[in-house]
């Protein structure tokens, strides 16, 4: 990713941790333990109309490998 699209992403992930602080204290509080191998993590998506969209993956040992270089990046802030 080039620096100034990382500029940017930084912008607008500051945004939304502003808009739904909610959303961002439930993501930390379950990668502090909840979130291990074996786990499922489910997204559900509903319009305004009303259409659900639903997908879910299975924590695998990669995954938790993933996660935790997130973390670890995203510490500082």
């Amino acid at each position: 990713m080039n620096p100034i699209a990382m500029m940017q992403a930084a912008g607008r992930i500051k945004i939304f941790q502003e808009q739904h602080p909610k959303a961002l204290a439930f993501i930390r509080s379950v990668s502090e333990g909840d979130i291990r191998e074996g786990s499922v993590i489910e997204v559900k998506v509903i319009t305004p109309e009303g259409k659900e969209s639903v997908s879910n993956i299975k924590v695998t040992k990669d995954d938790m490998e993933t996660f935790k270089l997130f973390k670890n990046s995203s510490s500082g802030n």
